[in-house]
């Protein structure tokens, strides 16, 4: 496995989190009581950070092999808490890459401290490893031809619409379709997502269902993107937030207070302007992805509650 060592990372995070997490530090138990991570990172004076090398703009390989992204610079912010609350300046960073299929493993393995991926927060997931406040909603939407007329699921009603095969944003419709919300719509299957858009370029479809990140990808890196347009509510939900162990109670509460300050300060919308809004490597291309409700909500009044534990 490859590993790739930051000796440093950009300044401290502002002195409001210092006020925050500083007591956190403070006050915890003597050091034979340590929580196991803060304890491990004492002794080896190394912090393990699981990345993603194609999950854009979260975290992915640059035009360098570099790992970047929207998670990897929030959790670099909670590296500069560590190293200063910690009063450990020389803490190193150890970055090792993860697969969907590795990832939780690595977190529940101690392989890794924490990962700063895509990764959706849901029940299943919180029986093996904890979740840090959601740094970003994502959820499926429609891409169509900007002069389509169809600005809502509802619009799709007797029309065509394709989605990817065995996504759940394929499996939204076909509950939408079944409870009339697109009566008579024509739901059709790519066999992956490029499969898809070609069906939708070709007009055997007037609408794409999927991941509004990925659509933005598509519609981004499209040879004509002002033909397309990124429409309607949100047809499925999904929280993305930073794993950890699930044993480890003031450690996860100490990521939050972190997390939680740098979206309180604004420090988390200029990261989000930086990697959604503003041409990103390794092509310069601006994925344009609007903040969402549900975004503006979370950057402030932080929470990592989801939709499963509060009964959506």
């Amino acid at each position: 496995m490859n590993r790739i060592f930051i000796g440093s990372v950009r300044g401290a995070v502002a002195s409001a989190l210092v006020l925050l997490a500083g007591p956190l530090l403070a006050q915890a138990p003597a050091a034979a009581a340590q929580p196991p991570t803060l304890s491990k990172l004492r002794e080896s004076g190394t912090i393990t950070i699981a990345y993603r090398e194609a999950s854009i703009p979260f975290s992915y390989l640059d035009q360098n092999k570099r790992p970047v992204g929207y998670a990897l610079d929030l959790c670099m912010r909670v590296v500069d808490a560590l190293r200063r609350d910690l009063k450990m300046p020389s803490l190193r960073v150890e970055l090792i890459p993860v697969t969907p299929a590795t990832r939780i493993a690595a977190i529940k393995d101690g392989k890794a401290d924490l990962e700063c991926g895509s990764t959706t927060n849901n029940a299943s997931r919180r029986k093996e490893v904890a979740f840090s406040v959601t740094h970003y909603y994502a959820g499926a939407k429609l891409l169509t031809r900007a002069d389509s007329g169809i600005g809502r699921l509802a619009d799709l009603r007797g029309r065509s619409v394709v989605s990817t095969r065995g996504t759940s944003p394929l499996a939204a419709l076909r509950a939408a379709e079944e409870k009339g919300v697109i009566g008579g719509a024509r739901i059709l299957e790519g066999k992956d997502h490029d499969d898809s858009f070609a069906i939708l370029e070709r007009g055997e479809a007037e609408a794409f269902a999927m991941d509004d990140i990925l659509l933005y990808s598509i519609r981004a890196n499209a040879k004509d993107p002002q033909r397309w347009a990124v429409v309607g509510e949100f047809i499925s939900v999904e929280p993305l937030a930073i794993m950890l162990r699930r044993d480890d109670p003031e450690f996860k509460k100490f990521v939050d207070t972190v997390l939680s300050r740098a979206m309180i300060d604004g420090e988390a919308r200029a990261l989000y302007n930086k990697w959604f809004l503003a041409p990103i490597p390794p092509k310069g291309v601006n994925l344009g992805i609007p903040l969402s409700p549900l975004m503006r909500d979370q950057l402030s009044f932080p929470t990592d509650k989801v939709g499963d534990q509060l009964g959506g």
